[in-house]
């Protein structure tokens, strides 16, 4: 197959690296260092003690590319809207187009027969441009759970997990959808074929839209938030106000607030995302993650009065380190 990942960072690059494992005819869109060191050396995958470098074609102008049978969209949510013209020249006749952001997915209201129909999430999809060149019908949503890193320039580090949720936009089942399947499977994931996606979605963007933004703030990881009885209390507080918007639209949370909260409790010494982009002085996906939740609040009138709170304060955050061109890291004292 004639498969593009665009976006090949630490889960990008899993991807692109295990697919081409496969033999499949594979591209990667990145820039920067990354880029410089693919095109020299190849894209090396660090996995269970071993490393393999793999002969992908890198490029960081989709142009060059043409039409594709896959592409997944590796790019963190906000980053889709700028490059989403790109992405349609990627596309021929039957190219699958596979969604692997963080957060709440800019189809969310798309084929759900429901009174939203069609709504767009301005959160995840200002002015819908990204619905304007990506038709949606070409769209299988994933839900990507491994944890990886760029050890370096051109190497990827997969660190744990193998789980991969994949799902149609209308939960239908579908031959694209099982071959799909099929070539993650082949390339080494275990994946689970859903047929209520959103649900899915909603599970993990349960902690993600709670524990990110707190991580964020107080520079914390997840055992600390969850042992430590005030932020657990606040995350239990907008949790609640989370699952309460879900329902109203529909969604069944298949585990207890109780037990995800424990889940990630046991995860342990573990940095979020969020904190790690604070870090290094990457963008924030706030809208993607808290913003979006904020949004479907107004939508479903559900008040959403700690998730606000703690989404000003990281937005305010996320402004300072965006203006100054700094990072923010708490280092050992003297």
């Amino acid at each position: 197959m004639k498969i593009c990942v665009v976006g090949a960072g630490a889960i990008g690059g899993l991807v692109a690296a295990r697919l081409a494992a496969q033999g499949h005819e594979v591209s990667v869109v990145v820039r920067g260092a990354h880029l410089a060191a693919i095109r020299e050396r190849g894209l090396t995958l660090e996995e269970d003690g071993a490393e393999r470098t793999f002969r992908v074609r890198a490029t960081d102008k989709m142009s060059e590319l043409g039409a594709q049978d896959l592409v997944v969209i590796g790019l963190k949510a906000h980053q889709v809207a700028g490059v989403a013209a790109d992405i349609k020249g990627l596309c021929g006749p039957s190219t699958t187009v596979l969604t692997a952001q963080n957060g709440m997915p800019w189809w969310y209201f798309y084929k759900t027969g429901g009174p939203h129909e069609g709504t767009v999430l301005e959160s995840v999809d200002p002015g819908g441009v990204i619905a304007k060149n990506i038709d949606v019908d070409r769209v299988l949503g994933s839900i990507i759970y491994p944890a990886a890193e760029i050890a370096a320039p051109g190497v990827i580090r997969h660190v744990e997990g193998d789980r991969i949720s994949l799902g149609e936009v209308d939960n239908s089942d579908s031959e694209r959808l099982r071959s799909t399947a099929k070539l993650f499977r082949e390339a080494g994931f275990k994946v689970r074929v859903s047929a209520d996606l959103r649900s899915e979605i909603w599970v993990k963007l349960w902690g993600n839209s709670t524990f990110n933004p707190i991580s964020a703030l107080t520079h914390a990881t997840l055992v600390d938030i969850c042992q430590f009885p005030p932020t657990r209390a606040l995350a239990e507080r907008m949790m609640r106000e989370a699952q309460e918007i879900g329902e109203k639209l529909g969604v069944r949370f298949p585990v207890s607030l109780e037990k995800r909260i424990a889940g990630a409790e046991a995860v342990g010494k573990h940095k979020t995302s969020m904190l790690q982009d604070v870090e290094t002085g990457r963008p924030l996906e706030l809208d993607a993650l808290v913003g979006s939740v904020l949004e479907l609040g107004r939508i479903t009138g559900v008040p959403t009065p700690n998730l606000t709170a703690v989404h000003a304060c990281t937005a305010l955050l996320a402004r300072t380190l965006s203006e100054s061109g700094g990072r923010l890291r708490i280092e050992p004292g003297r």
